[in-house]
């Protein structure tokens, strides 16, 4: 089968109900915190792509038992926090996902033995030291490729020392492996962390662990004391806002289209895309609001904008939007007038250079940009439609990549060939099935 899609048409207008796959981030710690609970734990709608299978094989590698079932159903029968039992000199494989990579790391910091810890190639190229110095603080021993990078390995204390660290790039996988450490940690590690993703803060508020957050304008500070014991998590997983972030953008500039998303997390750390989009005068609506263990989901409803609005993005919203900018950006290429968007260094600490790979998207339709290492300037064309050939070759297996510019070829027109179709395996298999039902007439 070839690894690539070819696009000529744009997508007719639509009005759909869709439900898009369980939220990655969700899942993956779904995974990870029920491996350490005592007895049986149970989760629906988990995602089931490549990132999640690689956080399951690697609990069952740890000693874990996991029951993979019919309809993204999964039970995991943990064993408490000090259940894992493994052999010596082992492979734990992270293969793409930078969440499980740093996050297992948490984990592992009092592994009597040594373990490493390798990733498929783009995750291989990715800052692994970011996450290991504040580790060592601990007392855990690391040793990286070239001081940075995977694979690595660790090696744990038996009298780790809590810590305080300050968490400055709005890094949850970093806030996250800090707090599973001071778990596992006799006294109280202080985190001081730029607000990001909580995800992980909620989890532990419902499963009623010694974490306590305290909230500033622009800053929190998270204590953690040692656990004893976690008890069993059954979970339903909402959908994922950053999948449906294709199909949000897709509806915005498609013409006399209506969209419902059903049963999103729309946790206040992830919906900064929403907040951007409406700001540039985007029609989106959140219905049937709810909280479900700690979590806020909602439907989401959206309908094609005929006028979108250039933006100054404030800085505030950019980690709560940092894996949404791609198809962001997409919409600023619409927008009257030119957009800027600052301080997103930080998107070239994902899978790709995503900040360079957005601009050279947009150059390629034909949308002027002014790129630096930290900021796009881009200038928007409301009557851009596309006519020309563009490939997209990227093969850095960035699976937002691939969808965005499936998202570009079915807004604006021309003739698309985009490689590295098998990179949504890593979060979103369905993407390309679900796109399928909105041109079902």
């Amino acid at each position: 089968m070839p690894n690539s899609i070819i696009i000529k048409k744009k997508i007719k207008k639509f009005n759909k109900v869709i439900s898009v796959t369980g939220d990655k981030s969700i899942s993956i710690r779904w995974v990870l915190f029920s491996s350490l609970g005592q007895g049986v734990s149970r989760a629906k709608n988990l995602l089931i792509s490549e990132d999640v299978l690689a956080a399951i094989k690697a609990v069952k590698k740890l000693g874990i038992k996991v029951k993979l079932q019919k309809k993204n159903e999964c039970k995991i029968f943990g064993k408490g926090i000090n259940g894992y039992v493994y052999k010596k000199n082992l492979t734990i494989d992270a293969q793409n996902s930078g969440t499980l990579g740093r996050l297992i790391l948490g984990l592992l910091v009092d592994t009597p033995n040594k373990i490493r810890l390798v990733g498929d190639k783009s995750l291989s190229k990715r800052d692994f030291k970011r996450v290991a110095d504040p580790l060592k603080k601990f007392g855990a021993k690391f040793q990286l490729t070239n001081k940075k990078c995977l694979p690595l390995t660790i090696n744990g204390s038996s009298r780790l020392k809590p810590i305080k660290y300050s968490e400055i790039l709005g890094s949850a996988q970093c806030k996250s492996a800090v707090i599973f450490a001071g778990m596992r940690t006799k006294g109280t590690t202080i985190i001081k962390a730029k607000k990001s993703r909580n995800h992980t803060e909620l989890l532990c508020k419902h499963l009623s662990l010694p974490v306590t957050v305290k909230k500033y304008k622009n800053y929190e500070i998270i204590k953690v004391k040692k656990v004893k014991k976690i008890k069993k998590l059954n979970y339903i997983i909402p959908s994922d806002i950053s999948s449906s972030a294709f199909f949000i953008a897709l509806t915005i500039l498609s013409e006399n289209s209506k969209l419902i998303i059903k049963n999103v997390n729309i946790n206040s750390s992830r919906v900064g895309i929403i907040s951007i989009l409406k700001m540039m005068g985007a029609k989106i609506e959140l219905k049937n609001k709810k909280i479900y263990k700690g979590e806020k989901n909602a439907d989401i409803k959206i309908e094609s904008t005929k006028k979108i609005k250039a933006i100054n993005c404030p800085v505030g919203l950019n980690s709560s939007a940092i894996d949404e900018f791609l198809v962001i950006f997409l919409v600023a290429a619409k927008a009257k007038g030119v957009s800027l968007f600052k301080d997103l260094s930080e998107l070239n600490q994902k899978e790709s250079p995503r900040l360079k790979w957005g601009a050279k998207i947009l150059n390629m339709m034909g949308i002027n940009t002014i790129l630096t290492k930290s900021s796009i300037k881009i200038y928007g064309n409301p009557n851009l439609i596309l006519k020309k050939k563009i490939i997209i070759r990227s093969f850095l297996k960035d699976h937002r990549i691939f969808m965005t510019s499936v998202v570009a070829a079915l807004s604006f027109g021309g003739s698309w060939e985009i490689h590295d179709k098998d990179s949504i395996n890593s979060s979103f298999p369905d993407f390309l099935n679900i796109l399928g039902k909105l041109n079902k007439r």
